[in-house]
């Protein structure tokens, strides 16, 4: 019995009584979900693109687009980790106030540099990440209450730091982080870069399928098809969005970032142990803490990378008005957990993609985008965005019940 609770892999799927046809199951379940996904974005676009007479899908359109939605996804990214871990943080939205009307003080008011101010705002988040992860794991505070006192003090340390004014305009420096764009020459070699990338990580998961089943009778990987597929298609939106952006100015650099984001992110969620116990511990908390793994740890780590994604968005949020607003980041904390949940998130824990959050990120900011062209009153853009958001969780809870 000892063996098996200590066995490293069962923390790694966070459950140790789920056969290896019910992983198989999930696993083409969270493929299907994304799929449909991709569906939902294509018919949103297509919907917008008849109604605004083309205009949805210009160049300059789709740019703002992905401009528009680096911020949440931004959040998104730190904010998967805190839901998979089966916790959540209200407080983001008002800390990406603070931290970018901190950015604005250190340069505007004490003319810090543009690097120096970068690094101790990203410090910052880091540290507030810390504080709020160890009232969580020591002090056992409910995180939805930790972070809902944190929405409301950090809200108010901004406006008490700012007295309740704009402060601009931040140096040139500052606000090129979100204003200015990637060449052309090198948004094509990063393509490609992308491109080679996902093929030498599909070559080694398939070289381990097949090194596992010889030695261990694993199930056979993925036909080669299925793979090939894949690549196809992330080779099609790679250049094809390359070549659409860069029709307009080119990728903006805060889309950059954004995509450097997400491949750290699904690296650590797919092929590190820590992502593995992260799953592991909001699929089954009390088994992964017999098996060996530090919970306590685990969670304090997932607080402080969701501080330093809280860290990114407020720099870019506050480079891009080249200004530090008192009212920055209202509402955020929504946003980013309901990408989370429309991208397949499961509000239990256990279950979620950062690449599924980024897609409900895109489908949040396509709604956002598109009514904002058909002039579409903002309180019918609420009730839309709430509609979707109870549809995508009603959907998760629906589909988990019937295969339970």
């Amino acid at each position: 019995m000892s063996n098996t609770l200590h066995t490293p892999t069962l923390a790694a799927r966070g459950s140790g009584d789920t056969p290896p046809d019910g992983r198989r199951m999930q696993q083409l379940f969270t493929r299907y979900k994304l799929l449909a996904l991709l569906l939902a974005v294509a018919l949103i676009w297509a919907f917008f693109y008849l109604q605004t007479g083309g205009t949805f899908l210009t160049p300059n359109s789709i740019s703002n687009l992905f401009l528009q939605m680096s911020v949440t996804g931004m959040l998104a990214c730190g904010m998967v980790f805190v839901i998979i871990a089966g916790e959540i943080d209200l407080s983001v939205g008002s800390l990406l106030g603070l931290l970018g009307g901190l950015a604005a003080l250190l340069t505007v008011n004490l003319g810090w540099s543009t690097g120096l101010t970068v690094a101790t705002v990203l410090a910052m988040g880091a540290a507030i990440g810390v504080v709020n992860g160890l009232i969580v794991t020591q002090l056992r505070v409910p995180s939805f209450i930790v972070g809902l006192g944190g929405m409301l003090a950090f809200r108010g340390l901004l406006q008490w730091s700012t007295d309740s004014v704009t402060i601009a305009p931040v140096p040139d420096a500052l606000g090129q982080i979100a204003q200015s764009f990637v060449p052309p020459w090198l948004s094509w070699w990063l393509a490609a870069v992308i491109v080679a990338a996902c093929a030498a990580l599909t070559l080694r998961r398939r070289y381990r399928h097949r090194q596992a089943a010889l030695q261990h009778h694993a199930p056979k990987p993925t036909p080669q098809w299925q793979d090939w597929l894949k690549l196809l298609a992330i080779t099609v939106f790679a250049f094809g969005f390359v070549a659409v952006l860069n029709q307009a100015n080119g990728v903006p650099l805060p889309v950059l970032i954004l995509l450097v984001l997400l491949a750290v992110f699904s690296y650590l969620a797919m092929h590190t142990v820590f992502g593995r116990h992260v799953y592991a511990v909001g699929g089954n908390v009390e088994a992964t803490r017999l098996s060996g793994v530090n919970v306590g740890r685990v969670k304090l780590l997932v607080f402080v990378l969701m501080g330093l994604m809280c860290a990114f968005a407020g720099i870019v949020t506050t480079a891009r008005a080249a200004a530090g607003s008192p009212s920055a980041g209202v509402g955020g904390e929504l946003d980013a957990i309901s990408a989370c949940f429309i991208g397949g998130t499961s509000m239990r824990g256990g279950s979620g993609t950062v690449y599924g959050a980024l897609l409900g990120a895109l489908v949040m900011a396509s709604l956002d985008n598109g009514m904002q062209q058909m002039n579409v009153d903002s309180s019918w853009q609420m009730i839309v965005k709430g509609v979707v958001l109870v549809l995508a969780v009603w959907i998760d809870v629906a589909t988990r019940s019937e295969r339970a």
